[in-house]
């Protein structure tokens, strides 16, 4: 494993994240998920957030998988966000009061966009990087 292909791709994959989380939850669904009070702390541990799940995901493409194109990268990061999306909202719908089965259909399938966009630009630079 390239440790420079993993840590860009990671990071460059992590503030995709944190944009695509901004744009779903904070622009275009923001009256229909709960919105978490707006602090510097806040942003700051969503962003850590995100910048760790890019680097999860650069690390199966790089150690585990050899991804290296926007292809294959979208394709996988469809299936990771699709598992991702299923456990973290079997887990909502178990603990979180008011959490509705639609919701959670609904958040499973932004994981699935946002994941599959991560996941495309984290192949594209592993390809870039060589």
């Amino acid at each position: 494993m390239k440790t420079k292909n993993f840590l860009v791709s990671g990071i460059v994959g992590g503030i995709v994240d944190f944009l695509l989380g901004w744009l779903f939850y904070g622009i275009i669904f923001v009256n229909t998920f709960p919105q978490p009070e707006e602090s510097s702390r806040t942003m700051l541990f969503i962003f850590l957030g995100c910048l760790t799940f890019g680097l999860f995901v650069s690390y199966i493409y790089n150690r585990w998988a050899q991804i290296s194109t926007l292809a294959t990268g979208a394709k996988a990061g469809a299936i990771i966000g699709l598992f991702i999306g299923l456990f973290y909202n079997f887990f909502g719908l178990a603990m979180q009061p008011g959490q509705t089965f639609e919701l959670a259909a609904l958040d499973v399938v932004i994981s699935i966009v946002m994941t599959t966009i991560i996941g495309a630009v984290i192949g594209a630079v592993n390809g870039k990087l060589g």
